[in-house]
Protein backbone atom coordinates (compact mmCIF):
# COMPACT_ATOMS: atom_id res chain seq x y z
CA UNK A 1 0.00 0.00 0.00
CA UNK A 2 2.86 2.38 0.81
CA UNK A 3 4.44 1.71 -2.59
CA UNK A 4 1.14 2.37 -4.38
CA UNK A 5 0.60 5.60 -2.49
CA UNK A 6 4.15 6.78 -3.26
CA UNK A 7 3.64 6.08 -6.97
CA UNK A 8 0.43 8.12 -6.89
CA UNK A 9 2.10 11.03 -5.12
CA UNK A 10 4.96 11.13 -7.64
CA UNK A 11 2.45 11.09 -10.50
CA UNK A 12 0.41 13.89 -8.93
CA UNK A 13 3.55 15.97 -8.35
CA UNK A 14 4.65 15.63 -12.00
CA UNK A 15 1.18 16.51 -13.26
CA UNK A 16 0.90 19.62 -11.12
CA UNK A 17 4.49 20.59 -11.94
CA UNK A 18 3.73 20.53 -15.67
CA UNK A 19 0.71 22.77 -15.09
CA UNK A 20 2.82 25.27 -13.16
CA UNK A 21 5.62 25.14 -15.76
CA UNK A 22 3.22 25.80 -18.66
CA UNK A 23 1.42 28.63 -16.93
CA UNK A 24 3.62 31.25 -18.63
CA UNK A 25 2.65 29.84 -22.06
CA UNK A 26 -1.10 30.30 -21.52
CA UNK A 27 -1.50 34.04 -21.17
CA UNK A 28 -4.03 34.60 -23.98
CA UNK A 29 -6.98 32.74 -25.47
CA UNK A 30 -5.11 31.51 -28.56
CA UNK A 31 -2.29 30.00 -26.52
CA UNK A 32 -4.63 28.63 -23.85
CA UNK A 33 -6.94 26.88 -26.33
CA UNK A 34 -4.61 26.01 -29.24
CA UNK A 35 -1.08 26.18 -27.90
CA UNK A 36 -0.30 28.86 -30.49
CA UNK A 37 -0.82 26.27 -33.29
CA UNK A 38 2.78 25.21 -32.72
CA UNK A 39 2.54 21.77 -31.12
CA UNK A 40 5.04 19.18 -32.37
CA UNK A 41 4.29 15.68 -33.73
CA UNK A 42 5.03 13.66 -30.59
CA UNK A 43 2.88 15.77 -28.30
CA UNK A 44 0.11 16.00 -30.92
CA UNK A 45 0.08 12.24 -31.54
CA UNK A 46 0.15 11.32 -27.87
CA UNK A 47 -2.45 13.97 -27.13
CA UNK A 48 -4.73 12.43 -29.78
CA UNK A 49 -4.16 8.90 -28.47
CA UNK A 50 -4.57 9.67 -24.80
CA UNK A 51 -7.74 11.66 -25.50
CA UNK A 52 -9.02 8.61 -27.39
CA UNK A 53 -8.36 5.94 -24.76
CA UNK A 54 -9.20 6.17 -21.08
CA UNK A 55 -10.71 4.16 -18.25
CA UNK A 56 -13.84 3.94 -20.42
CA UNK A 57 -12.00 1.66 -22.86
CA UNK A 58 -9.80 -0.18 -20.37
CA UNK A 59 -12.46 -0.81 -17.70
CA UNK A 60 -15.86 -0.34 -19.38
CA UNK A 61 -15.57 -1.38 -23.02
CA UNK A 62 -12.81 -3.99 -22.62
CA UNK A 63 -14.70 -5.56 -19.74
CA UNK A 64 -18.19 -5.60 -21.23
CA UNK A 65 -17.34 -6.46 -24.82
CA UNK A 66 -14.55 -8.84 -23.90
CA UNK A 67 -17.19 -10.71 -21.90
CA UNK A 68 -19.72 -10.61 -24.76
CA UNK A 69 -17.44 -11.34 -27.74
CA UNK A 70 -14.38 -13.15 -26.41
CA UNK A 71 -11.20 -12.92 -28.51
CA UNK A 72 -13.04 -11.45 -31.50
CA UNK A 73 -13.23 -8.20 -29.48
CA UNK A 74 -9.65 -7.59 -30.64
CA UNK A 75 -11.15 -6.49 -33.98
CA UNK A 76 -12.37 -3.37 -32.19
CA UNK A 77 -8.81 -2.51 -31.16
CA UNK A 78 -7.60 -3.06 -34.73
CA UNK A 79 -10.38 -0.80 -36.00
CA UNK A 80 -9.46 1.90 -33.47
CA UNK A 81 -5.87 1.86 -34.77
CA UNK A 82 -6.58 1.72 -38.53
CA UNK A 83 -9.82 3.71 -38.84
CA UNK A 84 -9.95 5.76 -35.64
CA UNK A 85 -6.29 6.83 -35.80
CA UNK A 86 -4.52 6.13 -39.12
CA UNK A 87 -7.35 7.10 -41.50
CA UNK A 88 -8.44 9.99 -39.28
CA UNK A 89 -4.97 11.53 -39.52
CA UNK A 90 -4.57 10.79 -43.24
CA UNK A 91 -8.00 12.09 -44.28
CA UNK A 92 -8.63 14.89 -41.79
CA UNK A 93 -5.26 16.00 -40.43
CA UNK A 94 -3.80 18.18 -43.16
CA UNK A 95 -7.03 19.73 -44.46
CA UNK A 96 -8.28 20.49 -40.94
CA UNK A 97 -5.05 22.28 -40.05
CA UNK A 98 -5.04 24.31 -43.28
CA UNK A 99 -8.71 25.32 -43.39
CA UNK A 100 -9.09 26.12 -39.69
CA UNK A 101 -6.06 28.39 -39.86
CA UNK A 102 -7.36 30.01 -43.05
CA UNK A 103 -10.77 30.63 -41.48
CA UNK A 104 -9.18 31.62 -38.16
CA UNK A 105 -11.35 29.04 -36.39
CA UNK A 106 -10.23 27.88 -32.95
CA UNK A 107 -13.10 25.50 -32.11
CA UNK A 108 -15.45 23.18 -33.99
CA UNK A 109 -18.49 25.52 -33.64
CA UNK A 110 -16.34 28.39 -34.89
CA UNK A 111 -15.32 26.30 -37.90
CA UNK A 112 -18.92 25.42 -38.73
CA UNK A 113 -20.02 29.05 -38.40
CA UNK A 114 -17.32 30.29 -40.79
CA UNK A 115 -17.48 27.37 -43.22
CA UNK A 116 -21.30 27.38 -43.46
CA UNK A 117 -21.88 31.12 -42.94
CA UNK A 118 -24.18 30.82 -39.92
CA UNK A 119 -23.64 32.36 -36.49
CA UNK A 120 -26.75 30.58 -35.22
CA UNK A 121 -25.04 27.27 -35.93
CA UNK A 122 -22.15 28.30 -33.70
CA UNK A 123 -24.50 28.73 -30.76
CA UNK A 124 -26.39 25.48 -31.40
CA UNK A 125 -23.29 23.37 -31.95
CA UNK A 126 -21.58 24.75 -28.84
CA UNK A 127 -24.62 23.91 -26.72
CA UNK A 128 -24.73 20.34 -28.08
CA UNK A 129 -21.01 19.87 -27.39
CA UNK A 130 -21.18 21.18 -23.84
CA UNK A 131 -24.23 19.12 -22.91
CA UNK A 132 -23.19 15.81 -24.46
CA UNK A 133 -19.53 15.81 -23.48
CA UNK A 134 -20.67 15.72 -19.85
CA UNK A 135 -21.90 12.07 -19.88
CA UNK A 136 -18.65 10.98 -21.57
CA UNK A 137 -16.64 12.76 -18.90
CA UNK A 138 -18.79 11.10 -16.22
CA UNK A 139 -18.08 7.66 -17.73
CA UNK A 140 -14.33 8.32 -17.44
CA UNK A 141 -14.65 9.24 -13.75
CA UNK A 142 -16.76 6.17 -13.10
CA UNK A 143 -14.34 3.82 -14.83
CA UNK A 144 -11.36 5.05 -12.88
CA UNK A 145 -13.18 5.02 -9.55
CA UNK A 146 -13.88 1.30 -9.92
CA UNK A 147 -10.14 0.60 -10.12
CA UNK A 148 -9.32 2.93 -7.23
CA UNK A 149 -11.89 1.23 -5.03
CA UNK A 150 -10.35 -2.16 -5.86
CA UNK A 151 -6.75 -1.08 -5.27
CA UNK A 152 -7.13 1.10 -2.17
CA UNK A 153 -10.45 0.09 -0.66
CA UNK A 154 -11.53 3.73 -0.78
CA UNK A 155 -15.09 4.87 -1.42
CA UNK A 156 -15.46 5.79 -5.09
CA UNK A 157 -16.86 9.20 -4.13
CA UNK A 158 -13.48 10.32 -2.80
CA UNK A 159 -11.67 8.86 -5.84
CA UNK A 160 -13.85 10.84 -8.23
CA UNK A 161 -13.50 14.10 -6.31
CA UNK A 162 -9.68 13.91 -6.02
CA UNK A 163 -9.31 13.14 -9.71
CA UNK A 164 -11.66 15.96 -10.68
CA UNK A 165 -9.79 18.54 -8.61
CA UNK A 166 -6.40 17.49 -9.97
CA UNK A 167 -7.52 17.55 -13.62
CA UNK A 168 -9.18 20.95 -13.27
CA UNK A 169 -6.09 22.32 -11.51
CA UNK A 170 -3.52 21.64 -14.21
CA UNK A 171 -5.83 22.56 -17.08
CA UNK A 172 -6.82 25.88 -15.51
CA UNK A 173 -3.15 26.65 -14.86
CA UNK A 174 -1.47 25.68 -18.11
CA UNK A 175 -4.13 25.31 -20.80
CA UNK A 176 -3.58 23.26 -23.96
CA UNK A 177 0.23 23.10 -23.71
CA UNK A 178 -0.02 21.68 -20.18
CA UNK A 179 -2.57 19.18 -21.49
CA UNK A 180 -0.34 18.13 -24.41
CA UNK A 181 2.83 17.86 -22.31
CA UNK A 182 1.07 15.79 -19.67
CA UNK A 183 -0.44 13.66 -22.44
CA UNK A 184 3.06 12.78 -23.66
CA UNK A 185 4.18 11.73 -20.18
CA UNK A 186 0.94 9.90 -19.49
CA UNK A 187 1.06 8.17 -22.88
CA UNK A 188 4.47 6.65 -22.13
CA UNK A 189 3.11 5.35 -18.82
CA UNK A 190 0.14 3.82 -20.64
CA UNK A 191 2.37 2.00 -23.15
CA UNK A 192 4.56 0.47 -20.46
CA UNK A 193 1.57 -0.40 -18.29
CA UNK A 194 -0.60 -2.15 -20.87
CA UNK A 195 2.25 -4.36 -22.14
CA UNK A 196 3.17 -5.41 -18.58
CA UNK A 197 -0.44 -6.12 -17.62
CA UNK A 198 -1.25 -8.24 -20.70
CA UNK A 199 1.90 -10.35 -20.24
CA UNK A 200 1.29 -10.99 -16.53
CA UNK A 201 -2.45 -11.72 -16.88
CA UNK A 202 -1.94 -14.20 -19.75
CA UNK A 203 0.92 -15.92 -17.94
CA UNK A 204 -1.30 -16.31 -14.87
CA UNK A 205 -3.43 -18.67 -16.99
CA UNK A 206 -0.45 -20.72 -18.16
CA UNK A 207 0.31 -18.72 -21.31
CA UNK A 208 -1.63 -17.68 -24.40
CA UNK A 209 -2.46 -21.13 -25.75
CA UNK A 210 -3.59 -22.42 -22.37
CA UNK A 211 -5.75 -19.33 -21.79
CA UNK A 212 -7.31 -19.65 -25.27
CA UNK A 213 -8.03 -23.34 -24.66
CA UNK A 214 -9.79 -22.57 -21.38
CA UNK A 215 -11.82 -19.82 -23.05
CA UNK A 216 -12.84 -22.15 -25.88
CA UNK A 217 -14.49 -24.43 -23.31
CA UNK A 218 -16.75 -21.70 -21.94
CA UNK A 219 -20.34 -22.28 -23.22
CA UNK A 220 -21.92 -19.48 -25.23
CA UNK A 221 -24.78 -17.84 -23.32
CA UNK A 222 -26.64 -16.53 -26.38
CA UNK A 223 -26.27 -19.76 -28.38
CA UNK A 224 -25.28 -22.85 -26.32
CA UNK A 225 -25.00 -24.96 -29.49
CA UNK A 226 -22.17 -22.73 -30.77
CA UNK A 227 -18.99 -24.33 -29.44
CA UNK A 228 -15.85 -22.27 -28.98
CA UNK A 229 -17.74 -19.03 -29.69
CA UNK A 230 -15.45 -16.90 -27.53
CA UNK A 231 -12.33 -17.83 -29.51
CA UNK A 232 -13.99 -17.64 -32.94
CA UNK A 233 -13.16 -15.16 -35.72
CA UNK A 234 -16.23 -12.91 -35.34
CA UNK A 235 -17.58 -14.07 -31.97
CA UNK A 236 -21.16 -14.93 -31.03
CA UNK A 237 -22.74 -11.63 -32.20
CA UNK A 238 -21.06 -10.16 -35.33
CA UNK A 239 -23.70 -7.42 -35.81
CA UNK A 240 -23.21 -6.04 -32.32
CA UNK A 241 -19.44 -6.30 -32.81
CA UNK A 242 -19.78 -4.22 -35.98
CA UNK A 243 -21.78 -1.59 -34.09
CA UNK A 244 -19.06 -1.21 -31.48
CA UNK A 245 -16.45 -1.09 -34.25
CA UNK A 246 -18.28 1.80 -35.97
CA UNK A 247 -19.00 3.71 -32.78
CA UNK A 248 -15.47 3.59 -31.38
CA UNK A 249 -13.50 3.82 -34.65
CA UNK A 250 -15.42 6.03 -37.08
CA UNK A 251 -16.86 8.07 -34.23
CA UNK A 252 -13.54 9.82 -33.52
CA UNK A 253 -13.80 11.66 -36.85
CA UNK A 254 -16.67 13.78 -35.55
CA UNK A 255 -15.70 14.34 -31.91
CA UNK A 256 -14.68 17.94 -31.14
CA UNK A 257 -12.03 16.96 -28.58
CA UNK A 258 -10.36 14.69 -31.17
CA UNK A 259 -10.33 16.85 -34.32
CA UNK A 260 -9.21 19.77 -32.14
CA UNK A 261 -5.77 18.10 -32.05
CA UNK A 262 -5.36 18.81 -35.76
CA UNK A 263 -6.02 22.53 -35.25
CA UNK A 264 -2.89 22.99 -33.17
CA UNK A 265 -0.27 20.83 -34.89
CA UNK A 266 2.79 22.70 -36.12
CA UNK A 267 3.18 21.87 -39.83
CA UNK A 268 2.79 19.23 -42.54
CA UNK A 269 5.91 17.31 -41.54
CA UNK A 270 4.56 17.08 -38.00
CA UNK A 271 1.30 15.66 -39.38
CA UNK A 272 3.15 12.89 -41.26
CA UNK A 273 5.20 11.91 -38.22
CA UNK A 274 2.20 12.22 -35.92
CA UNK A 275 0.18 9.85 -38.13
CA UNK A 276 2.67 7.03 -37.60
CA UNK A 277 3.09 7.64 -33.87
CA UNK A 278 -0.65 7.88 -33.24
CA UNK A 279 -1.39 4.66 -35.15
CA UNK A 280 1.25 2.64 -33.30
CA UNK A 281 0.05 4.05 -29.99
CA UNK A 282 -3.56 3.12 -30.75
CA UNK A 283 -2.62 -0.39 -31.87
CA UNK A 284 -0.80 -1.10 -28.61
CA UNK A 285 -3.25 0.56 -26.22
CA UNK A 286 -6.57 -0.39 -27.84
CA UNK A 287 -5.41 -3.77 -29.08
CA UNK A 288 -3.92 -4.62 -25.70
CA UNK A 289 -6.95 -3.43 -23.71
CA UNK A 290 -9.53 -5.35 -25.73
CA UNK A 291 -7.33 -8.45 -25.98
CA UNK A 292 -6.97 -8.39 -22.21
CA UNK A 293 -10.74 -8.00 -21.76
CA UNK A 294 -11.40 -11.05 -23.92
CA UNK A 295 -10.21 -13.31 -21.06
CA UNK A 296 -12.56 -11.77 -18.48
CA UNK A 297 -14.63 -14.98 -18.22
CA UNK A 298 -11.61 -16.83 -16.83
CA UNK A 299 -11.46 -14.51 -13.81
CA UNK A 300 -14.90 -13.04 -13.11
CA UNK A 301 -17.94 -14.90 -11.80
CA UNK A 302 -21.47 -13.42 -12.15
CA UNK A 303 -23.37 -12.34 -9.06
CA UNK A 304 -25.48 -14.83 -7.11
CA UNK A 305 -28.57 -13.77 -9.07
CA UNK A 306 -26.75 -14.32 -12.38
CA UNK A 307 -26.24 -10.62 -13.03
CA UNK A 308 -22.96 -9.52 -14.62
CA UNK A 309 -21.54 -6.23 -13.36
CA UNK A 310 -19.53 -5.31 -16.45
CA UNK A 311 -17.67 -2.45 -14.79
CA UNK A 312 -16.23 -4.88 -12.23
CA UNK A 313 -14.82 -7.43 -14.69
CA UNK A 314 -11.43 -5.80 -15.35
CA UNK A 315 -10.87 -4.75 -11.70
CA UNK A 316 -11.61 -8.34 -10.61
CA UNK A 317 -9.23 -9.73 -13.23
CA UNK A 318 -6.42 -7.43 -12.13
CA UNK A 319 -7.01 -8.12 -8.45
CA UNK A 320 -6.70 -11.88 -9.01
CA UNK A 321 -3.82 -11.88 -11.50
CA UNK A 322 -1.49 -9.03 -10.56
CA UNK A 323 0.88 -8.51 -7.63
CA UNK A 324 0.28 -5.38 -5.55
CA UNK A 325 3.15 -3.41 -7.09
CA UNK A 326 1.90 -4.02 -10.62
CA UNK A 327 -1.61 -3.05 -9.54
CA UNK A 328 -0.07 0.26 -8.51
CA UNK A 329 1.36 0.63 -12.03
CA UNK A 330 -2.06 -0.16 -13.52
CA UNK A 331 -3.68 2.49 -11.35
CA UNK A 332 -1.14 5.04 -12.58
CA UNK A 333 -1.66 3.87 -16.17
CA UNK A 334 -5.45 4.19 -16.08
CA UNK A 335 -5.22 7.41 -14.09
CA UNK A 336 -2.90 8.79 -16.78
CA UNK A 337 -5.23 7.69 -19.57
CA UNK A 338 -8.30 9.05 -17.84
CA UNK A 339 -6.85 12.40 -16.84
CA UNK A 340 -5.62 13.07 -20.37
CA UNK A 341 -9.06 12.24 -21.77
CA UNK A 342 -10.73 14.41 -19.16
CA UNK A 343 -8.36 17.27 -19.93
CA UNK A 344 -9.32 17.11 -23.60
CA UNK A 345 -13.02 17.04 -22.74
CA UNK A 346 -12.75 19.90 -20.27
CA UNK A 347 -10.79 22.05 -22.72
CA UNK A 348 -13.16 21.37 -25.63
CA UNK A 349 -16.34 22.01 -23.66
CA UNK A 350 -15.28 25.09 -21.68
CA UNK A 351 -13.64 26.89 -24.60
CA UNK A 352 -16.59 26.10 -26.85
CA UNK A 353 -19.19 27.27 -24.36
CA UNK A 354 -17.33 30.52 -23.67
CA UNK A 355 -16.08 31.50 -27.12
CA UNK A 356 -18.98 30.21 -29.18
CA UNK A 357 -22.08 30.19 -26.98
CA UNK A 358 -21.66 33.12 -24.59
CA UNK A 359 -19.67 35.27 -26.98
CA UNK A 360 -22.17 34.50 -29.72
CA UNK A 361 -25.24 35.44 -27.68
CA UNK A 362 -24.97 37.28 -24.36
CA UNK A 363 -21.52 38.88 -24.48
CA UNK A 364 -20.59 39.74 -28.05
CA UNK A 365 -17.98 42.32 -26.98
CA UNK A 366 -16.26 40.10 -24.44
CA UNK A 367 -12.68 41.17 -23.71
CA UNK A 368 -9.68 38.80 -23.85
CA UNK A 369 -9.18 38.78 -20.09
CA UNK A 370 -12.84 38.07 -19.45
CA UNK A 371 -12.78 35.22 -21.98
CA UNK A 372 -9.83 33.63 -20.20
CA UNK A 373 -11.52 33.87 -16.81
CA UNK A 374 -14.77 32.41 -18.13
CA UNK A 375 -13.03 29.52 -19.91
CA UNK A 376 -11.28 28.62 -16.67
CA UNK A 377 -14.51 29.02 -14.73
CA UNK A 378 -16.42 26.71 -17.06
CA UNK A 379 -13.60 24.17 -16.76
CA UNK A 380 -14.60 23.91 -13.11
CA UNK A 381 -18.35 23.86 -13.90
CA UNK A 382 -17.92 21.08 -16.46
CA UNK A 383 -15.91 18.98 -14.02
CA UNK A 384 -18.54 19.48 -11.29
CA UNK A 385 -21.45 18.41 -13.53
CA UNK A 386 -19.52 15.34 -14.67
CA UNK A 387 -18.83 14.34 -11.07
CA UNK A 388 -22.52 14.61 -10.17
CA UNK A 389 -23.48 12.21 -12.98
CA UNK A 390 -20.59 9.84 -12.20
CA UNK A 391 -21.74 9.51 -8.59
CA UNK A 392 -25.06 8.07 -9.78
CA UNK A 393 -24.73 4.33 -8.92
CA UNK A 394 -27.03 3.33 -11.80
CA UNK A 395 -24.85 4.88 -14.51
CA UNK A 396 -23.19 2.27 -16.73
CA UNK A 397 -19.88 3.32 -18.27
CA UNK A 398 -20.58 2.05 -21.78
CA UNK A 399 -24.08 3.55 -21.88
CA UNK A 400 -22.81 7.01 -20.94
CA UNK A 401 -20.08 6.89 -23.56
CA UNK A 402 -22.40 5.52 -26.26
CA UNK A 403 -24.87 8.35 -25.69
CA UNK A 404 -22.17 10.99 -25.86
CA UNK A 405 -20.34 9.64 -28.91
CA UNK A 406 -23.57 8.79 -30.70
CA UNK A 407 -24.94 12.34 -30.43
CA UNK A 408 -21.68 14.20 -31.07
CA UNK A 409 -20.21 12.09 -33.86
CA UNK A 410 -23.65 11.56 -35.39
CA UNK A 411 -24.20 15.32 -35.46
CA UNK A 412 -20.79 16.44 -36.71
CA UNK A 413 -18.99 13.66 -38.60
CA UNK A 414 -20.68 14.11 -41.98
CA UNK A 415 -20.83 17.93 -41.95
CA UNK A 416 -17.20 18.22 -40.81
CA UNK A 417 -15.83 15.72 -43.33
CA UNK A 418 -17.83 17.05 -46.29
CA UNK A 419 -17.14 20.61 -45.19
CA UNK A 420 -13.42 20.02 -45.69
CA UNK A 421 -13.67 18.33 -49.09
CA UNK A 422 -16.97 19.21 -50.80
CA UNK A 423 -17.96 22.73 -51.82
CA UNK A 424 -21.64 21.81 -52.13
CA UNK A 425 -22.00 20.97 -48.41
CA UNK A 426 -24.16 23.52 -46.57
CA UNK A 427 -25.61 24.43 -43.18
CA UNK A 428 -28.90 22.61 -43.75
CA UNK A 429 -27.01 19.31 -43.91
CA UNK A 430 -25.51 20.09 -40.51
CA UNK A 431 -28.89 21.03 -39.00
CA UNK A 432 -30.37 17.78 -40.33
CA UNK A 433 -27.54 15.71 -38.82
CA UNK A 434 -27.95 17.36 -35.42
CA UNK A 435 -31.70 16.71 -35.41
CA UNK A 436 -31.21 13.10 -36.56
CA UNK A 437 -28.46 12.22 -34.06
CA UNK A 438 -30.13 13.87 -31.07
CA UNK A 439 -33.47 12.35 -32.03
CA UNK A 440 -32.14 8.80 -32.37
CA UNK A 441 -30.07 8.76 -29.19
CA UNK A 442 -32.48 10.65 -26.93
CA UNK A 443 -35.48 8.61 -28.05
CA UNK A 444 -33.49 5.46 -27.32
CA UNK A 445 -32.53 6.86 -23.91
CA UNK A 446 -36.21 7.37 -23.07
CA UNK A 447 -37.78 4.28 -24.66
CA UNK A 448 -34.81 1.85 -24.96
CA UNK A 449 -35.75 0.50 -28.38
CA UNK A 450 -32.21 -0.85 -28.91
CA UNK A 451 -28.80 -1.01 -27.21
CA UNK A 452 -27.24 2.47 -26.70
CA UNK A 453 -24.18 1.59 -28.76
CA UNK A 454 -26.35 0.42 -31.69
CA UNK A 455 -28.25 3.72 -31.58
CA UNK A 456 -24.95 5.61 -31.54
CA UNK A 457 -23.52 3.61 -34.45
CA UNK A 458 -26.71 4.15 -36.46
CA UNK A 459 -26.52 7.93 -35.93
CA UNK A 460 -22.87 7.98 -37.07
CA UNK A 461 -23.57 6.05 -40.27
CA UNK A 462 -26.62 8.18 -41.06
CA UNK A 463 -24.52 11.33 -40.65
CA UNK A 464 -22.52 10.33 -43.74
CA UNK A 465 -25.77 9.96 -45.70
CA UNK A 466 -27.96 12.77 -44.32
CA UNK A 467 -25.38 15.56 -44.71
CA UNK A 468 -24.85 15.23 -48.49
CA UNK A 469 -28.46 14.32 -49.23
CA UNK A 470 -29.92 17.36 -47.49
CA UNK A 471 -27.19 19.60 -48.92
CA UNK A 472 -28.15 18.55 -52.45
CA UNK A 473 -31.85 19.18 -51.81
CA UNK A 474 -31.39 22.65 -50.30
CA UNK A 475 -30.05 25.97 -51.69
CA UNK A 476 -26.33 26.36 -52.30
CA UNK A 477 -24.16 28.72 -50.32
CA UNK A 478 -23.04 31.81 -52.28
CA UNK A 479 -20.33 30.87 -54.77
CA UNK A 480 -17.91 33.62 -53.76
CA UNK A 481 -18.21 32.65 -50.10
CA UNK A 482 -17.45 28.98 -50.79
CA UNK A 483 -14.52 29.78 -53.08
CA UNK A 484 -13.10 32.00 -50.35
CA UNK A 485 -13.30 29.17 -47.83
CA UNK A 486 -11.54 26.73 -50.18
CA UNK A 487 -8.97 29.21 -51.48
CA UNK A 488 -6.45 27.93 -48.90
CA UNK A 489 -6.14 24.64 -50.82
CA UNK A 490 -5.53 26.37 -54.16
CA UNK A 491 -3.17 29.12 -53.03
CA UNK A 492 0.15 29.09 -54.93
CA UNK A 493 3.40 29.25 -52.99
CA UNK A 494 6.51 30.76 -54.59
CA UNK A 495 9.67 28.72 -54.00
CA UNK A 496 12.98 30.61 -53.93
CA UNK A 497 16.14 28.71 -54.96
CA UNK A 498 19.54 30.03 -53.96
CA UNK A 499 21.48 31.60 -56.84
CA UNK A 500 24.63 29.69 -55.88
CA UNK A 501 22.90 26.38 -56.54
CA UNK A 502 21.77 27.59 -59.97
CA UNK A 503 25.30 28.61 -60.96
CA UNK A 504 26.65 25.21 -60.00
CA UNK A 505 24.01 23.48 -62.11
CA UNK A 506 24.75 25.71 -65.13
CA UNK A 507 28.47 25.01 -64.89
CA UNK A 508 27.90 21.27 -64.67
CA UNK A 509 25.77 21.40 -67.83
CA UNK A 510 28.62 23.07 -69.73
Amino acid sequence: MIAKIMMLLVFFAITIGVGLYCRKNATNVGDFVLGGRNVGPWMSAFSFGTAYFSAVVFVGYAGQFGWNFGMSVTWIGIGNALVGSLLAWVVLGRRTRIMTKHLEASTMPDFFAKRYDSQLLKVAVSAVIFLFLIPYSASVYKGLSELFAMAFGVDITYCIIVMAVLTAFYIILGGYIAEAMNDLIQGVIMLVGIVAVVVVVINSQGGLMAAAEKLSQVPCESNPALEGAYVSFLGPDPLLLLSVFILTSLGTWGLPQMVHKFYSIRNEKAIRIGTVISTVFAAIIAGGSYFLGSFGRLFYQPEADGRVVYDSIIPTMLEKALPDLLIGLVIIMVLAASMSTLAALVMASSSTFTLDFLKGTLARNMKEKTSMLLIKGFCAVFVLLSVIIALNPNSLITSLMSLSWGVLAGSFLGPFLYGLFWKRANKWGLWACIITAVGINMSNLMWAWTAPLKAGALAIVLSLVVAPLVSLLTPRLPGDFVEGAFYCFEEKVEVVIEQKALLVEEESEK
